[in-house]
């Protein structure tokens, strides 16, 4: 990566930053992921290779400022290794999965109270919008300030009613729509439901379906 970054290396290489590539990283990512839902190992190990070359240019770039190095992003995460696991490396005794998650948040929870931050406003923007709803909406929950399975099926009437009344400016359905949503997605959460795969699973049955009807119509054309 260095040689590649290096004047001697490659003109685009040396023309990206940080920002250049969030795209990159990101589409990386999704590619993981759709190797992941199609059991492809292949695929898979290839994507991993990807989003690992992403993580070292990264390091390269912050190396070049000054700022850190990948042996100070490995040490980092070591480090979170190692704290977040007490049960394995400490004295803490942790029997379930369940413990080790709960154990998990609590360890995560203070981290970001010492360093100043909201555990529920910190969520990425830059997540996929329903998984962001659903991560503020488990913390909230983690937190003791999360709507009721009641209160979220009442927030889910009252948005499909007002919806219902029929056409009304922009910004008032757009907001009834994010309310509806949102209220989804907490009801998701409150289910044990991701949210993003289930709407995901949801459009592919719907593609799949198309797709069947299509091929069943093309046949007797292809016969005669």
């Amino acid at each position: 990566m260095a040689r590649l970054r290096s004047p001697e290396g490659c003109p685009w290489d040396r023309e990206q930053d940080h920002r250049s590539l969030r795209h990159c990283l990101l589409e990386e990512t999704y590619e993981v992921l759709e190797a992941i839902d199609r059991d492809d190992v292949d695929a898979l190990r290839q994507e991993l290779g990807d989003v690992l070359l992403q993580v070292l240019f990264h390091a390269q770039l912050a190396a070049e400022a000054g700022r850190f190095t990948i042996e100070d992003v490995l040490q980092a995460l070591h480090d979170k290794l190692v704290g977040r696991h007490p049960h394995v490396f400490g004295d803490t005794s942790l029997e379930t999965a369940e413990e080790v998650l709960r154990e998990w948040q609590a360890l995560k929870h203070r981290e970001r109270g010492q360093m100043g931050n909201d555990p529920i406003g910190d969520v990425p923007r830059n997540l996929p919008a329903l998984s962001r709803a659903q991560v503020v909406q488990q913390r909230a929950a983690r937190a003791g300030v999360a709507r009721s399975e009641e209160e979220t099926r009442g927030a889910l009437e009252q948005a499909l009613a007002q919806l219902a009344e029929g056409p009304s400016s922009g910004r008032r359905t757009e907001q009834a729509l994010g309310e509806l949503l949102l209220a989804a997605v907490d009801l998701a959460r409150a289910r044990g439901v991701d949210a993003e795969q289930a709407l995901r699973e949801r459009v592919d049955d719907i593609l799949a379906a198309r797709r069947q009807t299509k091929s069943e119509r093309a046949a007797p054309e292809h016969q005669a």
